[in-house]
């Protein structure tokens, strides 16, 4: 039995679909009801919350590996409480959802300390573990559709910084290889990119090749950036986002590693064939 949290989330929904058929799932979210079109033969779902360790327990029992993806930096007692439950419950493998950004040593965000923070949990714990270090996904351009659509423009800040993205299906097919071998995978931590660094003002220029459509970009001034980063997330979050944007202006994510592709014996995803798989959601008549 395979233990999924973040089923719901971008990794987490995409390992759902390749672990289907390969093994037992059970899928942890707080509400049930947003996953259950995720169910079916072999796959369960459970309701849960990282601050609640007896509903942890409860979803751990039986279960044999997990991944691990936690979404608040304020906090490592998800972390703690997840772990805690795994040892009592007799979990073997922990699969993490980390970032590469823990490798940096001039990256000292909140974010980045966390991610540190929950890794050493896990290497604590005295479980098997892997991590996976993924640089920016791909599918955070998404963010830019509602614009593309209604106006032709990105409004980005760092339009010209390099990083090397993910596509968050190869994530998923290493988070995949990983839960099903966990001997073959344990004790390592895999840094995972995309095979080319690319900046927001060439993927700007690649969304509009495929849209056939030209796109404008407009660079966000810092202070524009962190205005709208004050909109989505807490203040220390936001400054943290905005710590690692200027990173990225540095060149400190344009790094590709090869990882990707010796796990999958297959070229990492590029964002010209991600955003052409994803083209609808930028499409001007109503894509979703």
């Amino acid at each position: 039995m395979i233990l999924l949290t973040g089923a719901t989330g971008t990794v987490g929904s995409l390992a759902v679909r390749r672990l289907r058929g390969a093994a037992p799932l059970r899928l942890l979210t707080r509400r049930p009801d947003r996953a259950a079109h995720l169910a079916g033969p072999g796959v369960e779902v459970v309701g849960g919350d990282f601050d609640d360790p007896p509903s942890l327990r409860r979803a751990l029992t039986g279960v044999t590996a997990a991944l691990l993806v936690t979404a608040n930096p304020l906090t490592h007692a998800h972390d703690e409480h997840f772990l805690a439950a795994a040892r009592a419950c007799g979990v073997r493998h922990v699969v993490k959802l980390s970032a590469l950004a823990v490798t940096d040593p001039g990256a000292a965000d909140l974010i980045t300390t966390w991610q540190r923070g929950n890794e050493q949990l896990l290497a604590d714990s005295g479980l098997l573990w892997t991590s996976l270090r993924p640089r920016a996904f791909m599918s955070n351009t998404l963010g830019w559709s509602i614009s593309i659509r209604a106006e032709g423009v990105v409004r980005a800040a760092c339009g010209n910084a390099v990083n090397a993205t993910i596509d968050p299906r190869d994530i998923a097919e290493v988070a995949a290889l990983t839960l099903l071998a966990p001997e073959a995978h344990a004790g390592r931590a895999y840094p995972l990119t995309g095979p080319e660094a690319i900046s927001p003002v060439e993927q700007t220029k690649i969304l509009g090749d495929l849209l056939q459509r030209p796109l404008v970009f407009e660079e966000l001034t810092e202070e524009e950036a962190r205005r709208r980063l004050l909109v989505r997330y807490p203040a220390p979050i936001a400054e943290a986002l905005a710590e690692s944007a200027l990173r990225g202006r540095a060149g400190a994510k344009s790094d590709v590693d090869p990882t990707v592709a010796e796990l999958l014996g297959r070229p990492a995803g590029s964002y010209r064939q991600w955003a052409l798989d994803r083209l609808d959601a930028f499409r001007a008549d109503g894509g979703a």
